[in-house]
């Protein structure tokens, strides 16, 4: 009720009196208070004025299913889309949706994740309002050792939207999305699985949006579309462009495999041809050389052997002015 009162208001062309909200909604005036005093607490600007009723400040960043729905161009992903306030994790919820038997495409968006988690256990900064955190549900035909291309689907999708949003975005193998030397998105990849049989893939994406500082460790390696221009941003118009790339490019998985958006994925990796630090068991130094037809990075090593990265991180050294006279000496750091 909450979500459609938002719209309403949103959608009106003035105030609406509060008999009239109730009239549309089939509720009593003293409920239409309590959803807009829910509303205000929710950190939405609703103007109250005696004779006139409510009026929903404008250019606010309002997230519900329907805006999302009006902004995506897609047809299966997000059809079934849930939006929540605070959750755990959106991964976690869409898991037990999986697991009742939910479709395909189904999606769920939360407004602030109290669990949320990155790769190997990281914790995933999820302030209020501030971030887009969204999970979406595949149920592919495949085998459980070719779902690692899904996750980089997923990445070039982040890019591909904020690219059409006039962001610079870039991917980090395997699926970090960066703005210049900056995070600005990370992806989770879960899925249920037996030997040779996929049940279903969940993807967990969290973008930072309106993020206006990030702790004191943070900020250095992480960005967000706030702060490289200095404007809030709908999360629900982001919301619908992404879901209308994941559906794009998730089709055309589905028909030619990984092989079928590598060409794209390859573009906007900046690891291709960059000097890497490769983080596994016993890390090396290597020069990214391509991303395979299965979604593996190839790297060659100092001494000339290659070798696919299946899983594991990659850092690109940068040139750092070092203390010997001046010089310039390569350093690395995790991005």
């Amino acid at each position: 009720m909450k979500e459609t009162l938002l719209l309403l208001l949103k959608e009106a062309d003035g105030f609406l009196s509060g008999a009239e909200i109730g009239r549309q909604l089939g509720i009593s005036r003293t409920a239409v208070w309590k959803y807009i005093r829910a509303l205000r607490q929710d950190g939405y600007q609703v103007e109250a004025v005696t004779n006139k009723g409510y009026h929903l400040v404008q250019g606010q960043d309002i997230l519900t299913a329907e805006s999302v729905h009006a902004a995506s161009r897609a047809a299966v992903m997000g059809k079934q889309l849930v939006v929540l306030d605070t959750v755990d994790s959106t991964n976690n919820v869409l898991r037990q949706l999986a697991e009742e038997g939910a479709e395909e495409g189904t999606t769920v968006i939360a407004l602030k994740q109290e669990a949320g988690r990155g790769r190997r256990g990281r914790t995933w900064v999820s302030e209020k309002g501030a971030g887009l955190f969204l999970s979406v549900l595949f149920r592919p035909s495949i085998l459980p050792m070719e779902t690692s291309a899904l996750t980089l689907m997923c990445g070039l999708s982040v890019a591909k939207t904020l690219r059409q949003m006039g962001f610079d975005a870039w991917i980090k193998w395997p699926n970090d999305v960066k703005i210049g030397e900056k995070k600005v998105c990370g992806i989770l990849t879960e899925m249920s699985a037996e030997m040779e049989r996929v049940h279903y893939v969940i993807a967990g994406i969290g973008v930072n949006v309106n993020h206006r500082q990030f702790p004191e460790e943070l900020q250095d390696i992480a960005t967000s579309l706030y702060l490289e221009t200095g404007q809030t941003w709908e999360k629900a118009v982001l919301a619908g462009h992404l879901l209308g790339w994941i559906e794009t490019y998730y089709q055309a998985y589905l028909s030619g495999g990984f092989t079928a958006i590598q060409e794209e994925y390859s573009k906007l990796c900046e690891t291709i041809g960059q000097e890497l630090m490769v983080l596994s068991k016993t890390p090396f130094f290597a020069k990214g050389v391509e991303v395979c037809a299965d979604g593996a990075l190839l790297v060659e090593k100092d001494d000339g052997t290659r070798e696919k990265m299946v899983s594991g991180e990659v850092s690109i050294r940068r040139k750092v002015l070092g203390a010997d006279n001046g010089k310039n000496s390569v350093g690395s750091s995790q991005l």
